[in-house]
């Protein structure tokens, strides 16, 4: 299914959410849908760009290549020169440890919340990729006003850990509310991981996903595969739910792909989180959450 080329940034603003492994399956099933996908690692711990086994560009000095991210975001060369391939259709555009002199060095640049879009986005996407994925950085800066402002799209991955409620209200409030101040900036999906739990008792699993499934300004962004109705809610607690457990559930498999540094598709193709992925990549090429 071809639609129209979509840029999306994966982040939430706090660490250990999902966000790379979402990031990264996401765009594996965006090139498996379609021809051709870049994922963008913009995090400066590099935890894709070093899991995917890309040590050497994540280290790289000037003797081999330098810091690939200054040389596009700041002194504008061309993004092709210094991207690798990860998957039948998936590049990577790796992380450098350096990213955080090129956080600062966009605070002084003339237009430095724009570097991202001018220079890698707007020249790759629909002439060498039809999707690209950003894996953002867990903390505010200019890296990630960057990667908001030349996707316009996010998407907030969650998991039912200490935390979620203060990451999910920072994101709202801290990125998502100021970056609208200067431009359109849409949530496409809400996106629960990781889950374990059961949910017709008092867990931390019922507890995240009563609040995405029933918050007002939150509900609708909520995929299918982890949607609960009112009736669902009722029908758990009546123990008479016989639908499928919501959200992309906890599987070996999953942390065992990470480990292998290949993603979940290239490590178990009949792994059944696959299409709760499969439908995250439909919500990116629709651009929206449908029921």
């Amino acid at each position: 299914m071809q639609t129209e080329p979509r840029a999306v940034s994966v982040g939430i603003l706090k660490g250990g959410f999902a966000k790379t492994t979402t990031a990264l399956n996401l765009a594996r099933e965006l090139a498996h849908r379609n021809e051709r996908a870049l994922v963008v690692d913009l995090d400066d711990n590099g935890h894709m760009t070093l899991n995917l086994g890309f040590e050497d560009r994540y280290n790289s000095t000037d003797g081999d290549g330098g810091n690939h991210a200054e040389a596009v975001l700041l002194e504008g060369e061309d993004p092709r020169e210094y991207v690798v391939n990860v998957a039948e259709g998936l590049d990577l555009f790796p992380a450098h440890e350096d990213l955080e002199s090129v956080q600062s060095a966009l605070k002084e640049a003339t237009m430095g919340t724009t570097r991202l879009k001018r220079d890698l986005v707007d020249p790759l996407l629909g002439e060498e990729y039809d999707y690209i994925v950003i894996d953002c950085p867990a903390n505010r800066g200019k890296l990630n006003d960057n990667a908001m402002y030349a996707t316009g799209n996010l998407i907030i991955p969650l998991r039912p850990e200490n935390g979620y409620e203060t990451g999910l209200t920072n994101t709202l409030d801290r990125l998502v509310q100021e970056a609208r101040e200067y431009f359109n900036l849409n949530i496409l999906a809400v996106v629960p991981s990781d889950l374990r739990k059961r949910i017709d008792q008092s867990t931390r699993d019922r507890k995240l996903l009563r609040e995405i499934t029933t918050r007002d300004a939150i509900d609708h962004l909520v995929p299918n595969f982890a949607y609960l109705s009112e009736e669902d809610w009722a029908a758990i607690d009546a123990d008479d739910y016989d639908g499928d457990l919501p959200g992309i559930r906890y599987r070996a498999a999953i942390d065992d792909a990470h480990q292998e540094g290949v993603p979940l598709r290239d490590y178990d193709p009949g792994c059944d989180q696959l299409g709760a992925y499969d439908e995250l990549a439909a919500i990116v090429e629709r651009g929206e959450v449908t029921r």
